[in-house]
């Protein structure tokens, strides 16, 4: 069964129906039929979303998302105890076994398999808006999934279809520019395809794909591919997105803190671009917030938690204030973070400020945000002084509405575009501390070893130097010796 789950290339819910319709399933709708109607697409693109947040097995749910990320400089783990597998990523020592390279790997080709399904099939039920928004919803499904694969591993597999084929057995792996060029494409459809109207909580909209467009011409201006023709273009889907906020359901929350209450009202904000909804009372929680984010001081896990470096960096004031957490409770009283079991300062916005005691809770309802509107802007923000050479004043307004909120002051006013670009990119660090960013903007511009080479004293320490094939994570042993052209 491991074996069938982990080698995604060929665990395709087509052949299981192939199968099935090879063996007289009187009557059974399965195969394509199953999706013939419009509520056999419904249940598909449930059926698509879902392993991005099968807890532990797949996807975005637990500490595997953060961990896949710590090579950047605001995240970090236990510098012992059983965290090894976290340690990995963070000392860039990670090896193919890693189990926690493996959920998130399975996660998105799983749902790159369930949209391919969709996508070969939509257009046959018929073309009403309903219609259209189901088969929008894959192709983001799509780009969304292959945007996470190609940052994490580079070059991989470009998997199309839906349909077995022995040749998925030795498939090689593609190279960036081809994955870019499929994400991009998938994201133009998806706009074209989707409403513009703010959609039920975790799904995409015509917003949501021109927000998520916009963030990967930004990528692609910076390394790999290095093409700065792209600063331009993530300037003006950004734009198109900040111009029809009012339309796309999008804004900034007034206070900062309200996105983290850890609450169920903090799970659906116009700040939330895309979102990944979870139930817990339903059997599908997540385990990301909570014990996972809390110290051992407190019988949390101590799963992630912020380098010293980044906090000691981290602008004085509300959002700060917000962001972490310094005060430990224990029996024997308070304790600041300096002198905790780890000796590092932890995420407050992750922990979960439920009716629960002590806080200890380790599956929640709580939504994971993969994108927010605060992105939008500073995207747009920093793609403009890059591909003009001068700040605007709308880029100015954007990263000014940021800064504002959490109390800080507005940027000195002239700037050089190098200049406010690179305070732009500081303020994307601040602002999405902890939330999977940083490792990315880190990567695009070539700073992963600036990053990791001003370490505090209790920060680990990398194993090996950081060289451009450590940006990228290797795949999946499981993978790897059923194809060796993997």
């Amino acid at each position: 069964m491991k074996k069938i789950f982990s080698i995604i290339l060929l665990a395709s819910l087509t052949t299981a129906c192939n199968k099935e319709l090879n063996e007289n399933p009187n009557g059974q709708l399965v195969g394509d039929a199953a999706l013939s109607t419009i509520e056999g697409l419904q249940t598909a693109l449930t059926g698509a979303y879902q392993p991005l947040k099968n807890g532990y097995t797949s996807g975005f749910a637990s500490a595997a998302l953060d961990a896949v990320l710590m090579g950047s400089d605001d995240l970090t783990t236990h510098p012992a105890s059983n965290k090894q597998e976290l340690r990995e990523m963070d000392q860039f020592a990670v090896n193919s076994t890693n189990s926690r390279i493996n959920v998130i790997w399975l996660g998105c080709y799983k749902s790159i398999q369930n949209a391919n399904n969709i996508i070969e099939n939509y257009g046959k039920v018929g073309t009403t808006a309903n219609i259209k928004q189901i088969g929008g919803e894959a192709y983001f499904l799509r780009a969304f999934s292959y945007f996470w694969l190609v940052r994490l591993w580079g070059n991989i597999p470009l998997i199309t279809t839906s349909k077995y084929s022995a040749d998925l057995l030795s498939i090689q792996k593609s190279a960036p520019a081809a994955i870019y060029a499929l994400i991009e494409s998938d994201l133009k459809n998806a706009e074209t395809l989707m409403g513009s109207s703010k959609p039920a909580a975790g799904r995409a909209s015509a917003g949501t794909a021109k927000a998520l467009l916009a963030e990967v011409y930004l990528t692609e201006a910076g390394y790999p591919l290095k093409d700065a023709s792209k600063y331009a273009l993530a300037a003006a889907k950004a734009k198109e997105v900040i111009d029809n906020k009012a339309t796309y359901g999008f804004d900034l929350v007034p206070d900062f803190a309200t996105l983290w209450t850890g609450t169920t009202s903090s799970n659906s904000t116009p700040e939330d671009v895309f979102t990944l909804q979870f139930c817990n009372s339903c059997g599908n929680p997540s385990t990301l917030y909570g014990k996972s984010a809390m110290p051992g001081d407190e019988s949390g896990w101590d799963d992630y938690f912020c380098e010293v470096t980044f906090f000691n960096n981290f602008p004085a004031g509300k959002r700060k204030d917000a962001t972490f957490y310094t005060v430990f409770k224990t029996s024997a009283g308070n304790i600041n973070w300096q002198n905790g079991q780890t000796k590092h300062p932890y995420y407050n916005k992750f922990r979960v400020n439920t009716p629960t005691p002590g806080y200890l809770t380790s599956a929640t309802d709580l939504s994971v945000k993969m994108l927010r509107y605060a992105q939008v802007l500073l995207t747009y923000a920093e793609a403009q002084a890059r591909s003009t050479g001068t700040p605007s004043a709308d880029a100015y307004a954007a990263v000014n509405s940021i800064r504002s909120r959490a109390g800080l002051t507005d940027l000195t006013p002239g700037l050089s575009g190098t200049a406010f670009a690179d305070a732009v990119v500081a303020e994307r660090g601040w602002e999405f501390a902890g939330e999977y960013t940083r490792w990315f903007d880190l990567q695009r511009l070539e700073l992963v070893e600036s990053a990791n080479n001003n370490k505090a004293t209790d920060d680990l320490k990398p194993l090996n130097a950081i060289t451009k094939d450590r940006y990228w994570l290797p795949v999946p042993y499981s993978d790897k010796q059923i194809n060796s052209g993997l």
